[in-house]
């Protein structure tokens, strides 16, 4: 989870954020060379006394600053595409889980599951333990399995929200009369926190996401003891 030291993004729980963590560095990388390109061209232009007579007449580096941004701009654009594509695509998912925003709360509901349903609200202040996380925690978290390409629909019951987990890279829009999609994949266990980032209302970040990414055996144990509830 992020804390008020992180600088950086968050460590990733899956391939859809490694590749965008490389994307991030790649793009990093390119600003930092243009940055220190373009400062030292103005260094050198402030501080020296020469002059050009040929200022009014230079179509040579008119073409090339003309050419070289967009050669630049096209090793950012063919990844940011490449990536763009890998988000949208759904891969034989193994689970669906629906996600119902609503204010101030979601609902989940595992269908393949004998129609599994439940609030996910966050904990109180009053209520919360001494190892709780403050406005992250909620009453009722999701369970999913590692290792498994899990689908996740989206949806709203009032206006617009957003389910995003900073951690897995994904942010899907919940709109009210449509049901968006995506899926992920998580390559490791833990506890990965998210919050509704769409401006929904006035409190709409205290709409806390908690996901549980459990090994497969204690996932069916845990789908095993909220059916016999």
């Amino acid at each position: 989870m992020a804390t008020w030291s992180n600088l950086g993004l968050q460590d990733s729980a899956s391939p859809l954020m490694e590749q965008l963590n490389f994307f991030h560095d790649h793009t990093l990388l390119i600003l930092v060379m243009i940055t220190i390109l373009v400062g030292y061209l103005m260094f050198m232009l402030f501080f020296n006394k020469f002059t050009n007579r040929f200022l009014l007449h230079g179509q040579t580096i008119e073409i090339i600053w003309t050419i070289l941004p967009a050669i630049v701009l096209m090793f950012i654009a063919l990844p940011s595409l490449r990536i763009l594509y890998l988000l949208d695509e759904i891969n034989s998912p193994a689970i669906t889980l629906k996600t119902i925003g609503h204010q101030w709360y979601w609902s989940y509901e595992y269908s393949d599951f004998m129609n599994i349903e439940f609030d996910s609200y966050m904990i109180p202040m009053n209520e919360l333990e001494m190892n709780g996380f403050r406005l992250l925690d909620v009453d009722n978290r999701i369970v999913l399995p590692m290792n498994t390409q899990i689908r996740i629909l989206v949806t709203a019951a009032d206006v617009l929200h957003s389910w995003t987990i900073p951690a897995l890279g994904v942010k899907v829009d919940g709109t009210p009369g449509r049901l968006n999609q995506t899926s992920f994949l998580m390559n490791r266990p833990g506890l990965f926190f998210g919050q509704c980032s769409e401006i929904c209302g006035a409190n709409h970040s205290f709409m806390p996401i908690v996901l549980e990414s459990s090994p497969t055996n204690y996932f069916i144990k845990w789908i095993t003891a909220m059916n016999s509830n």
